[in-house]
């Protein structure tokens, strides 16, 4: 991508080329050879038997039998749209990062929203975590800012999360239940593990229902940093806003769409931005000077813990706009591949002990579960 040509468009633009077109464009091998027939393979004689000779037919069937690719372990089920991002005004004061210095550039996103717990064909109205990833396309590479919808995490220490994640998933005896904390193994966990406490009470809350993705906040839950064009660092913690507010299901609604439409949330984003309706989300910062880090009761990089607004206010810094589906659900939202590590100039980590797990296992993941001819 041209990086001086950065605009809402340059997404689309760049995904062109892999666009097809039955109308104006034939059929080819994978390498580009125009071929007439993809129904018959080449055999030796009348009948066969078919010959091992034949590229098409190799090629053809090796890509099917690789095509598919292992869900994501947590964050299975999720839906995606392409959008634009716009800063409200330059912030060169707190950070160098370009995309966030000129309100007139429309920077291109892609987001996914999901549920954590539940395979890739469970319901969407589960009690649950969601997932609140966006990937910029900025002009100095591609920037993530993977978090949830809720501000705080189960653990402090990301050596814990496989105990989590185990504790969470379906028993082993049986697989049940499916997308939900309500089994043994986890309040088991739960009950080993008191700094999960905070975050239990968000997850039995009316955040964990929520109706529309479109009405979700959503938070990068770690603590990071912004740096300026004179390396002076400031902690930061990010916010999402929703333009529409805040609204969840109440959990009679949640069992029974489940049963009706398991696809309730994503059929929502789908049609909104297909009527027009485009979800809207303001991005917010934390800002705390890093002379200020000890100046609190607990430890800010504690992802278990909130920074109290009314003590590190948050400045609303641009706003978000989801206005295209995707073509192609797997090429798109299935095979995106979001990591907290991928950071552009001007935005940096801290020693957030959770973060810091995050930045190798989410690349880890992807070279396994990406790791064949759709990588």
């Amino acid at each position: 991508m041209d990086k001086k040509m950065i605009n809402e468009k340059s997404k689309e633009e760049q995904l062109e080329k892999f666009h097809e077109d039955p109308e104006r464009e034939f059929l080819t091998t994978n390498q580009g050879v125009r071929v007439n027939n993809t129904d018959i393979s080449l055999k030796a004689g009348e009948r066969g038997p078919t010959l091992l000779e034949d590229f098409h037919f190799r090629e053809k069937l090796t890509h099917f039998d690789h095509e598919r690719i292992p869900e994501r372990v947590v964050h299975a089920r999720g839906s995606g749209a392409h959008g634009f991002f716009q800063v409200y005004e330059p912030i060169t004061e707190y950070t160098s990062a370009k995309f966030l210095q000129d309100p007139n550039k429309k920077t291109p996103v892609f987001v996914r929203f999901s549920t954590v717990v539940g395979f890739r064909g469970s319901a969407d109205t589960v009690r649950d975590v969601r997932g609140f990833a966006v990937k910029f396309y900025t002009e100095d590479g591609n920037y993530d800012l993977v978090g949830n919808n809720m501000p705080v995490f189960f653990i402090q220490d990301a050596i814990k999360f496989p105990d989590l994640v185990h504790a969470i998933k379906p028993e082993q005896d049986n697989q049940i239940p499916q997308a939900s904390a309500a089994h043994d193994t986890f309040w088991d966990f739960v009950s080993c593990h008191h700094e999960n406490a905070h975050m239990i009470m968000w997850v039995l809350s009316d955040r964990a229902l929520p109706r529309s993705y479109r009405m979700m906040e959503g938070f990068g839950v770690n603590t990071f940093r912004f740096v300026n064009a004179e390396g002076k660092g400031r902690f930061i913690k990010f916010h999402w806003k929703p333009m529409l507010g805040i609204h969840s299901l109440v959990w009679d609604e949640t069992q029974k769409i489940a049963g009706k439409d398991p696809d309730f949330n994503r059929r929502d984003l789908w049609d909104a931005i297909e009527m027009g309706a485009y979800p809207e989300f303001e991005l917010g910062v934390q800002i705390l000077e890093e002379e200020d880090e000890f100046k609190f009761d607990f430890d800010i990089l504690d992802p278990t813990k909130l920074w109290p607004e009314e003590d590190v206010p948050i400045k609303w810094i641009g706003k978000m706009t989801l206005d295209r589906n995707p073509d192609n659900f797997f090429a798109e939202t299935e095979q995106v591949a979001f990591c907290p590590a991928n950071v552009v100039p001007g935005i940096d980590f801290s020693n957030d002990p959770l973060l810091q797990g995050r930045l190798f296992s989410y690349l880890d993941t992807q070279l396994i579960r990406l790791g064949g001819p759709n990588f």
